[in-house]
């Protein structure tokens, strides 16, 4: 039994409830290898300049100074991680623009309808620095990180309110950000070649403005067991978080993180890897490895944003590389989803799907043009699988 039927079988035993991310813990077990992916080859570029299986389509949502279609917002530059939140009968995708506050920094949304369609866009959160990652939480806010020495998480409101800052999550280069419900908790990366993996333990769940700030500490190696440990001054300052608790483990450039049914992956740029901790087993290991790939080439280098499918697809786009967002499934394996063309000073970030699993959204940081002033925002829609 492969670790897709294994999957399949365990939601069904589970009393056929249709519970979102369902087992996914236990069916990653191995770094994942080469293999066709589960919607074939990818077709010449389409008129966006985007190689898309059979079946898939995109459209360009917003370009970095120009007005949002149908809106009279002003998309930001450096457009970076984003997510969707839903809303009504529609959703909202939110972004992040990676660029100094004195440039524009901070967030921006963009509101849908149920048939996709455009029906406003906004700023959401001003006046911050280099806002390159985030994630979304269960009470439907965006935390929106700044990745600069002793940087803040703020917490924005797409569906209606001020943003504020969370020093109590630390003040580290933030990365992404990953709630689990389970625990009520937030993982937290870091992107430093030295960073560290932590947790936040708010005070009361749904508020974020206290609580404990942990790392995690384990050995040297890449699986075994680990532990969590209370960062002393989550300020980090004058002692920065990452070099307050003997032991904490060592990653090579945190980047992407996605939390889904006892199982937290997240990717670190510096050494091409996607972690995956197991936090029922309370140990870690690798989902991938670009250096463990056999026979390669590997086909995902540059490892950045990560998001998933119910179904237990992880999608992990590049930063360089190829410029491709390639899937891992539940049965380790690895392939190339879509690659955007002509963009070779650009990264993939941001990718994020609808509630209804059947829109993916991302973009070219820097598109075409290789600056800041030249980020563009897609939709890809088509057959994904559930």
């Amino acid at each position: 039994m492969d670790r897709r039927t294994l999957l399949r079988a365990t939601v069904a035993g589970a009393g056929g409830l249709a519970l979102p991310f369902t087992a996914w813990s236990a069916a990653y077990a191995a770094p994942a290898q080469n293999a066709d992916g589960p919607y074939g080859p990818l077709r010449p570029a389409d008129a966006n300049g985007i190689q898309l299986p059979a079946g898939f389509t995109s459209q360009v949502v917003a370009r970095s100074r120009q007005m949002v279609p149908g809106t009279s917002y002003v998309w930001h530059d450096a457009p970076d991680g984003g997510a969707v939140i839903p809303h009504g009968s529609g959703w909202i995708y939110v972004s992040n623009s990676e660029v100094a506050a004195s440039a524009g920094g901070g967030a921006s949304k963009v509101v849908f309808a149920a048939d996709g369609t455009v029906v406003d866009a906004a700023r959401i959160l001003s006046g911050t620095d280099i806002n390159c990652a985030g994630g979304r939480t269960p009470w439907h806010t965006w935390l929106s990180c700044e990745e600069i020495a002793r940087g803040r998480v703020w917490e924005t409101y797409p569906l209606g309110g001020s943003a504020v800052a969370r020093p109590a999550m630390g003040r580290f280069k933030h990365e992404a950000a990953a709630a689990d419900p389970v625990r009520q908790v937030v993982y937290l990366t870091e992107d430093e070649p030295d960073g560290r993996f932590y947790r936040f333990v708010p005070a009361a769940w749904g508020d974020l403005s206290a609580g404990t700030l942990q790392v995690l500490r384990a050995g040297t190696g890449t699986s075994g067991a680990f532990t969590w440990a209370t960062v002393p001054d989550p300020d980090g300052s004058p002692t920065a978080t990452r070099h307050q608790v003997s032991g904490a483990k060592v990653f090579n450039g945190g980047e992407g993180c996605h939390y889904a049914d006892d199982t937290v992956w997240f990717t670190t740029k510096g050494d091409n890897r996607v972690w995956q901790v197991n936090l029922t087993a309370g140990t870690y290991e690798l989902a991938y490895d670009d250096n463990l790939v056999n026979p390669g080439p590997a086909p995902l280098t540059g490892v950045d944003n990560i998001t998933g499918t119910p179904g237990g697809d992880l999608y992990v786009a590049e930063d360089g590389g190829n410029m491709e967002i390639c899937l891992i499934t539940p049965d380790d394996t690895i392939s190339v989803f879509l690659r955007v063309t002509g963009h070779g000073r650009s990264e993939i970030t941001g990718p994020a799907f609808t509630p209804a699993g059947d829109r993916l959204y991302f973009s070219s940081q820097r598109g075409t043009s290789g600056t800041s002033a030249g980020g563009i925002t897609y939709c890809v829609t088509g057959p994904f699988r559930g």
